[in-house]
């Protein structure tokens, strides 16, 4: 038999059988221990206030009736002397009649409170769930390989969980909710079956043909948006970009406005079509299929009318069976319904499921071995080749070379030699599609993956302006020590961002970034400096900067790479950069071209061979003549 569930590498509309659209309920014990973990004392109490409320509405409709007998038994009665208050205190029917309507009035009052107190309960418990996913979505997301967010399957799959990690709670509370009716509904047809079984069983058949149209609909529904993830982040990008503080100068500056909102204007046109075109559908399907309904109902309720009539009910039988048969259809209804809206639900659960059931293939192995502190030898690339997922390209193949420990090795290369793609390689964000980097001597495999990973300092060219404090965007290189105000100092000077920072109206505690209030956004280059800074935080065992100085200029540059020999001295470094003035202060180069090591020496060295490294340097040169 084959498995229901949607493939969570698939990007093709799951299908729409029946056994599909109610297959997805096998989330709801799932749901239900996530909810349950969240909020253990809550959720128990949601439960019990839903079963003590279940009954309420018989005994208030029951109690109407016998209020209406004795209205109709006391217009019967003579009452000479008029119904004053001596006659309610004195008269045992008018007592009785009275207390009638204070008890209903008890009912309603104790109906209300427990209403509220359900939808307290109920929105707290939400609150809590929303948190708690949240918190394992992103943990989870964190635990995942790169290379399951690089691609637009992997950024639709994370999109369609996001969108369902919130408000899924309710599920839980509808099917809460589906048993309290459910409860309701047996007392109902209890107290109905002794006058009429059969119509309660006409009324339910009748209600068949709804049910099946709203669940087809549901399942379209769920289809229609699992189909138009691509186009709502399209939507949610677009929105962005045309209204974003990041892009407003582009926008602004290339007339981009009109071009923006036209493409949105011609996607939020799609949707709304296709939803529009569905919602027609639904209606019309449904509006038939709701007169068939009601047509059973007054079939059963002409039918009382008629009995009652013939004298076979009293005028208290009518008013309690004609509303518990409204009740009835209403509640039966409600969980047809209800049911095909909980599997409806469901079937988005299997998008949060689906990305919780993702496991990554880089992982830590289960018997590491200690991280070597220092290293001895260092770390090897063994004719190492590597393809990206979903294509047959090789960003590097047969690449071979020794990074000793204690070196400082600079690579250099045209773009799309394959620098980059060599540092998530050593940091193990991708493994190598054949032959293994080696750290003394044993593969990355070996080792603890956040041991690895804590051990190497790591700065990319496209690094994250955090919108956090200034202390904070440096803390973030070794978050576990961001309470030690002296260690952020130290790493704050060592990557000249101490002056910077003193600039700043608050110092350190100055919010960077223009999303929040207060913010105060930096240049290009101070931002750089506030990252490399984060290095210096980490104070790893290995150092990697990829395009430190991108921003910087010339005597900012050198200041920042002479620091970086002196205090760096006797840690591993790998060096990035297209500027020889920076790579030529290495110990040793690395000439990188189509994902090979080209050349290798010291700077003298390679000038005194003449080869590539000595072309593009004299290139380069040239631009400063």
């Amino acid at each position: 038999m084959p498995d229901p569930r949607p493939d969570p590498t698939s990007t093709s509309a799951p299908a729409g059988s029946l056994a599909e659209r109610f297959g997805a309920l096998r989330h709801l014990p799932a749901l239900a221990r996530l909810v349950y973990a969240a909020s253990p004392r809550l959720l128990p109490v949601s439960f019990g206030l839903r079963l003590a409320r279940a009954s309420l509405p018989v005994l208030m409709l029951y109690v109407a009736k016998l209020i209406l007998d004795a209205v109709v038994a006391e217009h019967g009665r003579p009452h000479g002397a008029g119904l004053g208050l001596d006659a309610w205190l004195t008269d045992p029917a008018l007592r009785h009649l009275a207390g009638l309507v204070l008890l209903e009035f008890a009912l309603a009052v104790l109906a209300d409170l427990l209403g509220r107190a359900s939808n307290l309960v109920d929105g707290l418990v939400a609150d809590r769930y929303a948190n708690a996913a949240s918190l394992r979505l992103m943990r989870h997301a964190a635990s995942l390989d790169l290379a399951q967010f690089e691609d637009a399957a992997g950024q639709d799959r994370l999109e369609r969980a996001r969108r369902q990690v919130t408000g899924r709670s309710n599920l839980l509370f509808q099917l809460f909710g589906q048993g309290q009716d459910l409860v309701t509904l047996v007392a109902f047809a209890i107290g109905l079956a002794a006058y009429a079984p059969w119509l309660i069983l006409l009324v339910a058949l009748a209600l068949v043909p709804a049910f099946l149209n709203e669940s087809y609909f549901n399942r379209q529904g769920y289809r229609l948006a699992w189909r138009r993830t691509p186009e709502r982040r399209q939507i949610d990008y677009l929105r962005g970009l045309g209204a974003g503080v990041e892009s407003a100068k582009e926008v602004k500056l290339f007339g981009l406005e009109d071009y923006i909102a036209g493409r949105y204007a011609v996607l939020g046109e799609k949707l709304i079509a296709d939803n529009r075109d569905l919602a027609l559908r639904r209606a019309a399907w449904g509006g038939g299929f709701a007169a068939l309904g009601s047509l059973a109902y007054y079939v059963a309720y002409a039918t009382l009318v008629w009995r009652t009539a013939a004298g076979q009910f009293s005028i208290g039988d009518l008013a309690f069976l004609a509303g518990s048969f409204q009740r009835l259809r209403g509640l039966i209804e409600g969980l047809l319904q209800g049911l095909s809206q909980i599997a409806s639900g469901a079937q988005y659960l299997d998008d949060l499921f689906a990305f919780f059931a993702l496991v990554p293939t880089i992982r830590s192995s289960p018997n590491p071995v200690p991280f070597p502190s220092p290293m001895a030898h260092g770390i090897v690339f063994e004719d190492v080749g590597f393809r990206y997922p979903g294509t047959d390209i090789w960003a590097v193949r047969g690449l071979s070379f020794h990074l000793r420990a204690g070196e400082v090795l600079a690579l250099v290369g045209e773009n799309g030699a394959g620098k980059t793609t060599l540092v998530k390689l050593l940091t193990r964000l991708y493994d190598p599609t054949e032959g293994r980097v080696l750290l003394d001597g044993r593969p990355l495999g070996d080792y603890d993956l956040d041991a690895l990973r804590a051990r190497i300092g790591v700065i990319f060219q496209d690094f994250v302006r955090f919108n956090l404090t200034a202390g904070q965007n440096v803390a973030v290189g070794r978050i576990g020590a961001a309470e030690d105000a002296d260690r952020i100092v130290r790493s704050a000077e060592r990557g000249l961002a101490d002056a910077v920072i003193a600039r700043l109206p608050l110092a350190y505690d100055q919010p960077l970034g223009k999303l929040f209030a207060e913010g105060v956004d930096l240049s290009g280059g101070q931002w750089q400096k506030i990252a490399l800074s984060r290095a210096y935080m980490r104070e790893a065992e290995i150092l990697v900067l990829d395009e430190p100085t991108a921003a910087l200029d010339a005597r900012a540059e050198f200041e920042v790479f002479r620091r970086f020999r002196d205090l760096g001295r006797g840690r591993t470094a790998l060096l990035i950069s297209h500027r020889f003035s920076t790579v030529r202060m290495a110990d040793r180069i690395l000439v990188l071209e189509g994902g090979r090591v080209l050349e290798s020496g010291t700077h003298a060295e390679l000038q005194a061979a003449g080869g590539r490294y000595a072309e593009l340097f004299e290139l380069q040169a040239a631009g400063y003549r």
